[in-house]
């Protein structure tokens, strides 16, 4: 008796599991239908390729920088200047590495012609709390000083570049009294910081402790520790009172960083090489 009852009810569960399975997911695909049709959807993705630069390490790009300060020709007069395109053309550029005005403008990740002046200063007043610059060094402003945008491109790599601002005394004060006041000064437009500068105080080479000088310094720019470089050929600088630290580059290359003095104008310099 039992059996007899049973079998009618497996035989309408068999036939409900085969309706199921059927008419099942065309039923759940128009119900999905029905909750994104004439909706706008928005899914959260991950762009790697995301930015407007390659992401370079500070030692990489130190390097860059300092081939490309190497490498730069001598400036356009003002009338050739301006028969150029507007914009940089990458491919127009020879050699392995080029330094040119970007005639394009800050993008808006770096920082522009507006900010830069008060960039600068606070730079300086960090380079001052590190010890690095003497505290009687002047800040710099729009009336007295120049700023211009820079490209440092590895040409057959153009995406690895770095982009700087050169802030430079005015040239109509080149004859003004420079005292306690920076001459010179390359800048990184993304971060600020400052990568060579030029300042005249009332320093001696005696006063200023180099080893402790480039400790702050690369610190303060997130470098690895440097070595001290020796070299034996004295026509490097053009003046005797300097000492040569060295940092690694890229491609097992490397980068020459020189802290140094002009004794008759009491000109301390840091600046970077090859």
């Amino acid at each position: 008796m039992k059996k007899s009852i049973l079998n009618p009810a497996l035989l309408v569960l068999a036939v409900i599991v085969v309706i199921l399975s059927i008419w099942g997911p065309e039923a759940l695909a128009v119900y999905k239908d029905r909750g994104v049709l004439n909706e706008i959807q928005v899914q959260a993705e991950e762009t790697g390729g995301e930015g407007y630069r390659y992401q370079l390490s500070s030692n990489e790009k130190l390097y860059i920088l300092s081939q490309c300060l190497n490498s730069q020709t001598l400036p356009e007069t003002e009338q050739s200047s301006q028969t150029r395109e507007e914009e940089t053309v990458y491919q127009d550029l020879t050699g392995t590495y080029a330094f040119v005005v970007n005639r394009q403008g800050p993008s808006g990740e770096e920082i522009t012609d507006e900010e830069i002046y008060e960039t600068t200063n606070e730079g300086l007043a960090i380079l001052k709390e590190l010890g690095i610059l003497p505290e009687s060094i002047q800040e710099v402003s729009a009336a007295s000083y120049d700023a211009t945008l820079y490209s440092a491109i590895d040409v057959p790599e153009p995406r690895n570049n770095v982009a700087v601002w050169k802030v430079s005394l005015q040239g109509n004060l080149q004859n003004s009294n420079k005292e306690n006041k920076l001459i010179d000064a390359y800048i990184d437009a993304d971060d600020g910081k400052i990568y060579e500068f030029y300042v005249r105080s009332p320093l001696d080479w005696e006063d200023i402790d180099t080893d402790a000088l480039i400790e702050q310094w690369s610190s303060y720019m997130g470098l690895t520790a440097p070595e001290e470089y020796e070299t034996e050929n004295p026509l490097l600088e053009t003046t005797p009172y300097y000492k040569k630290y060295v940092f690694s580059g890229m491609g097992g290359e490397r980068t020459i960083v020189t802290i140094g003095f002009y004794d008759g104008i009491h000109e301390l310099f840091l600046k970077i090489s090859k």
